[in-house]
């Protein structure tokens, strides 16, 4: 499994560091409804919204019927991930404008584009 989708991994790599660059960036006052929360209260559930998608994502990978589509749609979401940052480039509220976080970016977006053409 791990060899047969290599770039998946290290785009999956990627966006998880990126989540966590997010944090450090507050991301939450991008969403819609989240900004309007407050940096302290915003943060957490900007934080605690991920506890499930991370428990979806792992329990999907584990499963043999789920893995291969999960794989798939994942790496397009890699892909369409970097264009909804560029989409969000000039938001007043952007904070991923290092090379650092284009840098997370741009390789979550590299890997789930080598993995579709070397699936």
């Amino acid at each position: 499994m791990m060899v047969n989708h290599l770039w998946f991994w290290i785009g999956l790599c990627f966006i998880m560091v990126h989540e966590l660059d997010a944090i450090r960036c507050k991301e939450w006052r991008i969403f819609p409804g989240l900004s309007s929360l407050g940096d302290g209260f915003g943060s957490k559930i900007f934080i605690i919204a991920h506890i499930p998608l991370f428990i979806l994502l792992f329990f999907g990978l584990r499963s043999s019927v789920v893995h291969s589509y999960l794989v798939v749609g994942l790496d397009f979401f890699f892909i369409i991930h970097v264009f909804l940052h560029l989409a969000l480039y000039k938001h007043p509220e952007n904070k991923f404008k290092g090379v650092f976080s284009w840098s997370l970016i741009i390789a979550c977006g590299i890997g789930g584009f080598l993995d579709l053409i070397f699936f």
